[in-house]
């Protein structure tokens, strides 16, 4: 909804033109016998039409047709305009705008050219998405796909290299997998499709069990992960997706981490226990402020993480799992560097 709208405003111009169409009509009557001072005369043939007078008749005829035209071609004008803005998105011109078109009216016609509008710029909006996430996955696609085939290649050339080249057939052989498998999950996610069924767990122990393991894979980069998160919060939710959602978060931290540097990750619930807010907390180089935003799309890259590994997805997952949820998960700017990212999660 875009505000209140005052209901049946195209009616009551209709009604009012209508009613000075019938005035009209009969005013001409009764100006025909004020100025002429007298009534018709009762035998004139040239002046009834069988018992009608036929002056004030063929004068009300006449403004109830001028009055019926115009009000026609009111109506009819804005639907026009309507019919070809609605044809020329059906093949495919999404950047035709009609309100504009509307001039100074204001009606339910014109609301509904509003709602045209906001139609046609977000299928546009979504078709540009469609376009860039298409080449983005074609992209992401043809690089460990170009490097499995440089490594064929290269074994071809000298068959001694034979070892070290398996290994890079089988690094890409795995980014290739799982990078469909995230491609699969976001796209499942963002359809609508089934996801697995609900269950009640205790969320708290499960960033337990992510943190623990993250803290393991973080001590090969000289980092560390801390968790704080007392007590406990059992909800009804999809354990797997919440469980990817958080791990790809704490992970994307520990990826962006300053070298040494610990990964601090906090839970709270609220004093009624209805709401989980997680924070997690790093001392990388942060993002630029206009990113903030946009960092949850799909492949989305900041300048100079180009040859940090991973897909991509990450977050674009996070964002839709928590939302699945009724939660959401946003992006800060931490004081003295790094990012902060805030989920939560509501009970119900």
């Amino acid at each position: 909804m875009t505000g209140t709208r005052r209901p049946g405003r195209l009616f009551w111009k209709f009604f009012l033109s209508q009613w000075i169409g019938m005035v009209l009509t009969l005013v001409s009557v009764v100006s025909y016998f004020h100025l002429t001072g007298r009534p018709p005369p009762p035998h004139s043939d040239d002046l009834l039409f069988g018992v009608i007078p036929l002056v004030p008749f063929t004068a009300g005829l006449l403004t109830m047709l001028l009055t019926s035209a115009g009000l026609a071609w009111y109506l009819s004008r804005p639907i026009r305009h309507l019919s070809w803005a609605l044809h020329q998105v059906a093949d495919g011109h999404l950047g035709t705008r009609v309100q504009h078109r509307m001039g100074g009216r204001d009606d339910e016609i014109v609301d509904l050219a509003g709602d045209f509008d906001r139609m046609a710029r977000q299928l546009q909006q979504l078709t540009e998405s469609r376009q860039q996430l298409l080449h983005d996955i074609s992209h992401e696609l043809r690089s460990p796909l170009a490097r499995l085939q440089v490594a064929i290649g290269l074994v071809r050339q000298d068959p001694a290299s034979f070892e070290p080249m398996l290994d890079r057939i089988e690094r890409e052989s795995q980014r290739l997998d799982g990078l469909i498998e995230e491609l699969l999950t976001w796209h499942r996610l963002e359809a609508g499709a089934a996801v697995p069924p609900a269950s009640r767990i205790d969320v708290v122990e499960l960033l337990q069990a992510i943190a623990d393991d993250a803290h393991f894979e973080a001590q090969a980069r000289g980092q560390s992960v801390r968790l704080d998160a007392p007590g406990e919060f059992v909800a009804q939710v999809h354990g797997e997706l919440l469980y990817r959602a958080y791990e790809n978060v704490i992970r994307n931290a520990i990826k962006f981490n300053a070298a040494g540097a610990e990964v601090a990750v906090k839970a709270t619930v609220d004093e009624v226990g209805q709401c989980l807010t997680c924070t997690v907390e790093d001392r990388g180089k942060g993002v630029p402020a206009d990113m903030l935003d946009a960092i949850f799309q799909p492949f989305a890259r900041v300048a100079g993480s180009e040859n940090v590994q991973g897909v991509g997805l990450g977050l674009a997952i996070a964002q839709r799992a928590f939302a699945l949820h009724g939660g959401r998960i946003r992006a800060e700017l931490r004081e003295g560097g790094g990012l902060r990212m805030v989920m939560t999660l509501p009970k119900d």
